[in-house]
């Protein structure tokens, strides 16, 4: 079974799938070990692991190395934030083609103008694309990708631009008529109600997905309870643990003089070793060093 038919499985199975956002193998790793269905190859979290806004900085390039990279150490299902699909339906045909072929079982491409700005900045500047040109780029999508199961997934910032959720409402729907398999529906909104009341209004045939960061209260049970929602996306958690970690590692060390507190903390580097795989390099060396 592909990873792609794997991830549309257990979609069918389960009702609802838990995706965790990945910037490195490492966090691949970790994600997998928790039990998560599939990984979210974040533009956000690649981007703060260069030190730079989210703000189309970082290229193509950049980001399917990475995702490659994850790929080649998980067996995760990968979802590809592709945010605007760098350019126009022309250049969605050429990432759809790029990210399939690197490992990516579902792209997620959202309505705004290239070049975007994060959702949730405040104050920032949040410009959508005509609704017919953007089904244009799903439509290019769809007819790209090369397996059936491969999800093409159509984010409308609706709500992030302050439109309202008629306007979410219109577009969901013409993304769905143009061929997206699912409808990511996004908020910034301290409280889910922008997100309940359009799961609640969507009489659509194509099952929806959230990135509850900004609305945390928004569990697992009440998502259940809406009955549309298949997949559950967690956007910038894995960076921001990482990120508050080091912080608070670091600043013991300079406070301490040294690391003889924080040491009892953190992971034994026997961990480490183990998370590297460095037991089966050892196995490979006692049979074919020679």
């Amino acid at each position: 079974m592909t990873k792609a038919k794997l991830l549309r499985t257990r979609m069918d199975e389960r009702g609802l799938v838990h995706i965790m956002a990945a910037h490195s193998p490492l966090s691949a790793i970790l994600a997998e070990e928790a039990g998560f269905d599939g990984l979210w190859a974040s533009g956000f979290e690649l981007s703060a692991l260069y030190g730079l806004p989210d703000m189309s900085l970082i290229s193509m390039t950049q980001h399917l190395d990475m995702l490659r990279a994850i790929a080649g150490r998980s067996s995760l299902p990968i979802v590809a934030d592709i945010d605007t699909g760098y350019g126009n339906a022309i250049n969605i045909i050429h990432a759809v083609s790029e990210y399939e072929r690197a490992g990516a079982c579902a792209v997620v491409i959202e309505d705004k103008t290239f070049p975007k700005v994060t959702s949730l900045v405040v104050g920032g500047r949040q410009e959508l694309l005509r609704v017919e040109e953007f089904q244009g780029k799903i439509e290019a999508a769809v007819a790209t990708r090369q397996n059936p199961d491969f999800l093409v997934i159509a984010r409308t910032e609706a709500f992030i631009a302050g439109l309202g959720e008629a306007e979410a409402l219109n577009r969901a729907a013409a993304y769905a008529e143009a061929g997206a398999d699912m409808i990511l529906i996004h908020s910034k909104k301290k409280d889910p109600s922008e997100i309940e009341g359009f799961s609640r209004a969507w009489k659509g045939s194509v099952p929806l997905v959230i990135v509850p960061n900004a609305f945390p209260d928004l569990d697992a049970s009440r998502v259940k309870a809406l009955g549309n929602i298949a997949m559950m996306i967690y956007g910038n958690y894995g960076i921001r643990a990482a990120a508050t970690a080091m912080q608070e590692t670091f600043r013991c060390i300079i406070a301490d003089g040294g690391v003889q507190n924080v040491h009892r903390d953190i992971l034994p580097v026997e961990d480490i070793f183990r998370l590297q795989g460095m037991d089966r390099t050892k196995s490979d060396e006692a049979k074919f060093l020679k």
